[in-house]
């Protein structure tokens, strides 16, 4: 059945606190898998068994970082464990965040920085192909399920995916669903902005050119998903719509200031209207860069500068910080932690 809410950020009764008792876990490595011709970058979080010491994770010139502790022991038991896919141009450590959240929830969080759509290495080319973005995943979760540090504390029965932006694309394509890429095409004709094209066209990119952009991706040991101001909503396939293997939640960030090209409503592109069985959240507000970490104070002149996106800037009356508490809680909620 399909339940729809409105979230208040600003106004929300009681300010909810992503820090826990405790750090998290963090540790990282290079995954190999036969689909990518060099090692992908990837990270794990995790409750704990005791502290090692102290590092920062994801500090740069924009956001501010998180601390966790260096690869400690695993916490004792079984922990529900969760793929994280980064937005297009985003990465692993600068969600911090939300990992911790999630951690603090009592889950281990799988993240990789996707080649070809991650910081410093993001082609509108290698961005279309999002079967690779979901091997890259797949690959992650089959290296951890391998690994005796790991694979012991790992509920197999309850594995879920979150996904910002391209990486919400991406998650759905892993819970079942499929694009189009020549209705993606034709909506990049005819409506450029909802169907957030103008980075694709830079590189001359045309979705029916890109296999990878159609494939079926769905990956049966996800059982929960949650995607965030996904991309290509209004690319999903009629067909697939009924083929979904995993309890999808959908969230928009933003009432008025939210990005026509991930408006899932009936204004936009009605994927959670299509969808017959799906969560859909609305928080405000916001926009689609408060979903991103907690900027340093002289992150807007920094990007004014470099002639950036304004991804440090929020709406008027936003708090990111309690946009953040507000998500955390959200997304624990669709991933049943």
């Amino acid at each position: 059945m399909k339940r729809f809410a409105m979230i208040t950020a600003l106004f929300a009764a009681q300010t909810l606190s992503t820090h826990a008792d405790t750090l998290p876990g963090y540790d990282s490595f290079d995954l190999f898998a036969a689909h990518r011709a060099r090692p992908i970058a990837a990270s794990i979080w995790y409750p704990a068994a005791g502290p090692t010491y102290r590092a920062s994770i994801g500090d740069g010139p924009i956001f501010e970082p998180v601390k966790a502790f260096i690869g400690p022991e695993v916490a004792s038991g079984r922990h529900p464990l969760v793929l994280l896919s980064h937005g297009s141009g985003g990465n692993a450590q600068t969600l911090g965040w939300l990992t911790m959240g999630l951690v603090a929830k009592g889950a281990i969080v799988l993240a990789v920085n996707h080649p070809g759509s991650t910081s410093g290495d993001s082609s509108p080319r290698r961005s279309a192909d999002l079967a690779s973005r979901a091997m890259d995943l797949r690959a992650a979760l089959d290296s951890v399920l391998a690994d005796p540090a790991f694979a012991s504390h790992v509920d197999e029965s309850h594995i879920g995916a979150v996904g910002f932006s391209l990486g919400g694309a991406t998650v759905l394509g892993m819970a079942g669903l499929r694009f189009d890429g020549a209705a993606q095409d034709e909506a990049c004709r005819t409506g450029p902005e909802a169907a957030d094209c103008a980075f694709f066209h830079k590189g001359g990119v045309r979705f029916a050119d890109y296999p990878g952009f159609s494939q079926a991706m769905d990956d049966e040991r996800i059982t929960r998903t949650v995607a965030i101001d996904p991309g290509f909503g209004g690319a999903v396939t009629q067909d697939s719509l009924a083929d979904v293997t995993s309890q999808i939640m959908l969230i928009n960030l933003g009432a008025e200031s939210r990005m026509p090209a991930v408006d899932l409503s009936r204004k936009g592109n009605n994927l959670a209207g299509r969808l017959s069985e799906v969560d859909y959240e609305v928080i405000e507000p916001a926009n689609h860069f408060t979903f991103l970490g907690l900027c340093k104070p002289t992150a807007i002149a920094h990007l004014e500068e470099e002639d950036e996106d304004p991804i440090c800037s929020d709406p008027e009356g936003a708090d990111r910080q309690l946009v953040h508490d507000r998500l955390i809680e959200g997304i624990a909620t669709g991933l049943g932690l």
